[in-house]
Formats: C-alpha cells, sequence, structure tokens
C-alpha cells in the first residue's frame, strides 16, 4: 500500500550515531535498521553518518532536500552536529541515553552484538523514532525553530 509521493524524494532521512566500537553507538544503528528496514519502511531512509562526514553529495542532499531525524549515541550529538552543518533541518533529536534513562529494565551490554537488553533497548527507541515520523508524514510533526 505505497504512497506515490512517499518515494526516495520525500521520505525523512534518519541519521544514527557512527559511535563504531560503542554500546550505544549500536543500539543507535539497529534502532535505525528496524526503524526503516520494518516499521517506516516507505516513509524513512537511512542516511549514514560517515557518507556525511565523507562530503559525499547524494548524501549530503538526501539530508538538505529531507527533514532528518538524528539518533546520538552520547552527548557529543555528532549526528545532528553534522546534519546541521550540511545544511539539513533536524526536526527531532533522539538520544540513547535519555532513551535508556526511560527503560532502565534494558541495560545494554555488547557492541559488535548487542545483549538482549540492548536489543530491546532498540526496539524501544525505534518505536518511539517510528511515532515521529508517522507524525511528521501526516504533516503533524516537526519544527521550525
Amino acid at each position: 500500500m505505497k504512497n506515490e509521493n512517499q518515494n526516495n524524494s520525500h521520505r525523512i532521512a534518519i541519521v544514527p550515531c557512527s559511535g563504531i566500537g560503542k554500546t550505544y553507538g549500536t543500539v543507535s544503528r539497529l534502532a535505525a535498521y528496524q526503524l526503516v528496514d520494518d516499521l517506516c519502511p516507505d516513509s524513512a531512509q537511512l542516511v549514514p553518518l560517515s557518507l556525511l562526514v565523507l562530503g559525499d553529495e547524494e548524501t549530503r542532499a538526501k539530508v538538505e532536500n529531507n527533514q532528518a531525524v538524528t539518533i546520538d549515541g552520547c552527548k557529543l550529538a555528532c549526528a545532528r552536529k553534522m546534519v546541521v552543518e550540511c545544511g539539513g533541518e533536524v526536526v527531532q533529536d533522539f538520544s540513547v541515553l535519555d532513551t535508556y534513562r526511560r527503560y532502565k529494565q534494558f541495560k545494554p551490554s555488547g557492541i559488535a552484538e548487542l545483549n538482549e537488553g540492548g536489543r530491546n533497548l532498540a526496539n524501544a527507541l525505534a518505536k518511539e523514532v517510528a511515532q515521529v515520523v508517522d507524525q511528521l508524514m501526516d504533516g503533524e510533526g516537526g519544527s521550525s525553530g
């Protein structure tokens, strides 16, 4: 049941943390994968932070031409900062740490492979982001400053 207007040029850009070697970075990326693969495949597109940092023109165009939701693993907020630096609009930013504070029962551990708590935390985060993506696609969400 795809809407023809929900093509690659009108999808919310999801920019997760790169935090390689960090548990919260892994949670961020897993949540983003769940979001674009399972929860919002027609309305969200994954935008790799590494390609933004490298200056890939096609990737930068995705954040310049679409609303962006960032998922950061730590307080450095690299994903959010890079989207802004590339001329994108961050309509909502999420923090794995903030999500963990709401779901203390999901204590994440692991890097290459998360434990059950980490997978559950990523799932909870993906569901929160999906709600925002749905609101944005319905024209209810987002902020203009």
